[in-house]
């Protein structure tokens, strides 16, 4: 009973980081977010290791590169629709996208790790945090 309370807690959460409050949802109802908050899974270290070092950059440096990074990745791949859904010149784009590929390293835009990368993003923004605490969708 204690492990199917604490999945139900961490669904509801999910939902309500997803701006969907006063839904219902299983795990298995919340795709690839399901999967990761269920019982047994590590997601504060997948996202460490696929997007920590940005993460702490920004904590460290009071920085913005996960926000354009999602930016980037919600834009289609584009810098110019991120800059632009970010209200910031493109080049400042440009730049933090330099930034994050030398804190992730080289490969970071092949399509696997992209993905992964996207994940990552989505799971930090959900909440899950290199300190273990637990913070609202606008963490990044």
């Amino acid at each position: 009973m204690a492990a199917a309370y604490q999945e139900a807690r961490r669904c509801a959460e999910a939902l309500i980081a997803l701006g969907r409050a006063g839904d219902g949802a299983s795990a298995a109802e919340l795709g690839f977010v399901g999967l990761l908050v269920g019982d047994g899974h590590d997601v504060r270290g997948f996202v460490d290791r696929v997007v920590g070092p940005v993460i702490d950059y920004d904590a460290r440096r009071g920085t913005a590169l996960a926000g354009t990074l999602a930016a980037y990745f919600g834009a289609g791949g584009s810098p110019s629709r991120a800059a632009e859904a970010l209200h910031i010149h493109v080049n400042t784009v440009t730049q933090r996208l330099d930034r994050v590929g030398r804190l992730l390293g080289e490969g970071w835009l092949e399509p696997e790790r992209a993905l992964e990368i996207q994940l990552a993003l989505r799971l930090h923004r959900l909440g899950h945090t290199s300190t273990g605490k637990t913070v609202g969708p606008d963490a990044i």
